[in-house]
């Protein structure tokens, strides 16, 4: 058996400071499902806070939040040495030009309007954070026969082409990041589908087959090894 992985393990951190709890959910489910550290903020005052705490990679301001704006966390972090170069991106329902101006005159990085696509949000947040040299490649991971090109998202064993839908793909990625380690239905679902999404445990069994059915070829070994009443592992030796 071989084992090798090459690319970066680190997880930028992403500060999010909104006081819409059903917006502050969203995008940190989001961002946790693209693989972000995640912190939160409902205030102005916590926010700085949490900022001299731990630095984060990239803060998601919003404007209008109680007590301080936005506008007045973004000054301070720009009057600060150590958060002068901070990545922020404004998030706010104020869609005039001049308060995408102000907000940018004031040190913001970039500005996004409320209601946004969190597609168009996540492709801002990794062009700024590539800019600022917080995003790594993340190069491929590789297990036995089988290799995953993170970058490229393309899967292969033996150089076949693997044709995976979204969440198989989740899945392995998450396998190939734990190599040989025994999960828990829970464990996996937590992982690959979040925390705060309601599915069946069951439903890993489904997608684990379908797994199975796209990675394994006839005549080759099942990398995917079934550990009675425990939960799956990503182990060649064990089949």
């Amino acid at each position: 058996m071989s084992l090798a992985m090459t690319g970066s393990a680190v997880r930028p951190t992403i500060l999010i400071v909104e006081d819409e709890a059903p917006l502050l959910t969203l995008m940190r489910y989001n961002l946790e499902k693209q693989g972000f550290a995640v912190e939160e903020a409902t205030d102005g005052q916590e926010a700085l806070l949490r900022v001299s705490e731990a630095r984060p990679d990239l803060i998601l301001l919003d404007w209008m939040l109680p007590a301080m704006s936005g506008l007045e966390v973004c000054r301070q972090l720009r009057r600060r040495p150590n958060t002068r170069d901070l990545p922020i991106i404004m998030v706010t329902a104020r869609t005039e030009d001049q308060d995408t101006v102000r907000a940018l005159d004031t040190g913001a990085d970039d500005y996004i309007a409320k209601p946004f696509a969190m597609e168009s949000l996540l492709a801002r947040i990794r062009a700024l954070l590539r800019r600022s040299g917080g995003v790594p490649e993340k190069g491929t991971l590789r297990y036995n026969d089988l290799a995953m090109d993170q970058d490229a998202h393309r899967v292969t064993r033996n150089s076949r082409a693997l044709h995976l839908g979204p969440t198989e793909y989740r899945l392995l990625e998450f396998f190939l990041q734990h190599p040989g380690r025994v999960f828990t239905r829970e464990q996996v679902l937590d992982a690959v589908w979040g925390r705060d999404i309601h599915v069946e445990p069951r439903t890993v069994d489904v997608h684990i087959r379908r797994l199975r059915k796209a990675i394994n070829a006839p005549g080759e070994a099942d990398l995917i090894r079934t550990v009675r009443a425990a939960g799956y592992a990503l182990d060649a030796e064990g089949t």
